[in-house]
């Protein structure tokens, strides 16, 4: 008996015994290597692909580059940065705290009008941040909802305070946490939560120990997600904690303030903000930026 040999097309089938035939293919190798792009879909794609890259080239073009480290250390510049990163931060702690508890009870739990809900805790991502201000200063100011009550019973007042500052940036941040980590939770098997409470763990136990490690890097990804946006913000933030130095001027609010003033430190604010979101994507890259 002799065996067919590797380069030979006549093999003998599995299934009926007969020569097997090779498949009539009009192409060899992967299909994405084969043939060009037709007219119609290159052009538009090469002018959206200027429309979203030659403002960012223009800017870094019009950087005042030999007066860059004049403009980045003055006092206004390194305070903003400061009150930007404490910000962002605080109101990435803030998501994570309440935002990780949401997302388990969107993916995991059974309700009534849970649709409704999912709707309601994505509306900030598509709601202009200057209504989200107002209707945080409907809220949480001292004629507000809620704020009325705090202001006379504790004496606390939310709106035109860095803590104000964080109230917003959490508002419009925490979306993207929440919808990350209800993504991983879908895609991670609930059998093991299971075993874990067969074995006489809480529920509570069981996500501690069990859930939140599987959902480590969908956590991360989200965090990563809501201080980048935290880091940005601009309409919620001026409207609901205003535009003070050194208490609620961020980043984005001194890149405002000095475009009327000083476009040149507006640019070299502007650079830095550039440059925290490209390192925000490329600590994303392998997540979400990788081919499949």
């Amino acid at each position: 008996m002799t065996l067919p040999s590797p380069g030979r097309t006549d093999a003998p089938d599995t299934v009926t015994g007969g020569p097997r035939r090779r498949r009539a293919s009009g192409f060899r190798g992967s299909p994405r290597a084969r043939g060009g792009a037709p007219l119609p879909l290159l052009v538009p794609a090469l002018i959206g692909l200027a429309f979203l890259t030659l403002p960012l080239v223009a800017l870094l073009i019009r950087a005042p580059w030999r007066s860059m480290p004049d403009l980045l250390t003055s006092p206004e510049v390194w305070q903003a940065l400061r009150l930007s990163l404490v910000c962002a931060t605080a109101a990435t702690a803030v998501s994570l705290v309440i935002g990780v508890p949401l997302a388990w009870l969107l993916a995991r739990v059974e309700f009534p009008g849970r649709g409704l809900v999912r709707a309601l805790v994505t509306l900030p991502l598509v709601l202009p941040p200057v209504v989200g201000g107002v209707a945080l200063l409907m809220a949480l100011g001292r004629n507000g909802v809620v704020g009325k009550w705090l202001d006379s019973w504790f004496g606390v007042t939310l709106p035109f305070t860095t803590t104000g500052v964080v109230i917003a940036e959490a508002f419009v941040a925490m979306p993207f946490l929440v919808i990350s980590v209800e993504g991983t939770l879908r895609a991670a098997d609930p059998r093991y939560e299971e075993a874990a409470t067969t074995l006489g763990a809480s529920r509570f136990t069981a996500f501690r120990r069990v859930t939140l490690p599987l959902i480590a890097p969908g956590v991360a990804a989200g965090a990563v997600l809501a201080w980048a946006r935290a880091l940005g913000e601009f309409g919620a933030t001026i409207t609901f904690a205003g535009n003070f130095p050194g208490r609620t001027q961020t980043m984005p609010l001194a890149v405002y303030l000095a475009l009327q003033n000083d476009p040149e430190s507006a640019i070299a604010l502007s650079l830095v903000l550039l440059a925290v979101s490209v390192a925000v994507l490329a600590g994303l890259r392998d997540r979400w930026m990788s081919p499949s």
